[in-house]
């Protein structure tokens, strides 16, 4: 498997991603008040899928003209190339269809897990355990034989000495939202390996589209199973959910499968880990949520060993 160039502009596009997140905890705390959380997962996801129709139809159907404007120029193709054509594009098609299944699937489990766990805990502690996925990608990256070096494991250590400071209390419980916000990290971790397995393989504004729909899906007949949907609830939360859909969703989760196209797994979850500190900044300039200095120094812990870990191995540059 070839290794990927980072692109100083899928760079960018994480960077951007991570902010919207950032600010999205707050927007996810603040529509807790209006609604239960499966409801605002499948609204948001929903909402996700539905800006980005238009733009695929759109530059679907430009596509197809020049498509076409090209076939007129040319001879008709022979029946076998017609047909090799065709399976191509129904395999195109199948993987399409499987990645956005597999990548909804394991979105929805995530994002309803920080959901349901965003209740009980404070905005910036929610953005620095969901960024514990980081540490687990390329810890997850043994199963598919890739070997994992010493930084790594030592990042892990130090990661859970400051997971220990940011979530333990003195009579060494952990919150009940702090336990769902670390389970949604470790679906976050398989996500990003989902993500990284098929964005090479299809569109991916059209993947993006599809997990959306699946996530959505899935979060509203939880909402009607277990929860009591209303219409003036979503408008008066309509801000926040406007916000987690546009935004969070519809741009942020989109900007992530493109800028990964280029961006090797475990650098793109380091810039994604920047969440975490924009989650603290947003918390504290909207919400005026603070930590305290245990938690904090937990926060720099947690983010001093996520970066450790990805940082490029000097002996590897210089082959």
């Amino acid at each position: 498997m070839e290794k990927k160039k980072t692109s100083f502009g899928s760079s960018l596009l994480l960077a951007l991603a991570a902010f919207i997140w950032g600010v999205a905890f707050v927007a996810q705390s603040v529509g807790m008040d209006y609604m239960g959380p499966c409801t605002f997962l499948g609204s948001r996801f929903l909402i996700g899928a539905a800006v980005l129709v238009p733009f695929i139809w759109f530059r679907d159907r430009n596509h197809k003209a020049e498509q076409e404007k090209h076939f007129d120029a040319q001879e008709a193709l022979p029946i076998g190339q017609e047909v090799q054509g065709a399976r191509k594009n129904s395999a195109e098609k199948k993987t399409l269809l499987t990645g956005g299944i597999c990548c909804g699937l394991a979105l929805c489990s995530a994002s309803l897990l920080q959901q349901i766990g965003i209740q009980y805990t404070s905005v910036g502690k929610a953005g620095f355990i969901t960024t514990l996925y980081i540490i687990l990608v390329p810890i997850f990256g043994i199963f598919l034989k890739k070997k994992i070096g010493k930084k790594v494991w030592t990042g892990a250590v130090i990661a859970v000495a400051g997971m220990y400071l940011l979530c333990v209390t003195e009579s060494f419980t952990i919150s009940r939202g702090d336990f769902f916000v670390l389970l949604c990290a470790f679906v976050y971790a398989v996500h990003i390996l989902v993500v990284d397995h098929f964005a090479p393989q299809t569109d991916s504004v059209k993947l993006s589209c599809i997990q959306f729909f699946v996530s959505g899906v899935i979060g509203m007949i939880l909402a009607f199973m277990f929860e009591t949907p209303s219409f003036s609830a979503l408008l008066a939360g309509a801000v926040p959910v406007l916000y987690a859909g546009v935004l969070s969703s519809g741009v942020a989760y989109t900007l992530q499968v493109v800028g990964q196209k280029r961006v090797e797994p475990t650098v793109a979850s380091m810039i994604l880990s920047m969440e975490s500190v924009f989650s603290v900044l947003a918390g504290w300039l909207l919400l005026s949520q603070k930590l305290s200095v245990k938690e904090l120094t937990g926060c720099v812990m947690v983010f001093a060993a996520v970066v450790m870990v990805q940082l490029p191995d000097r002996k590897k540059q210089e082959i």
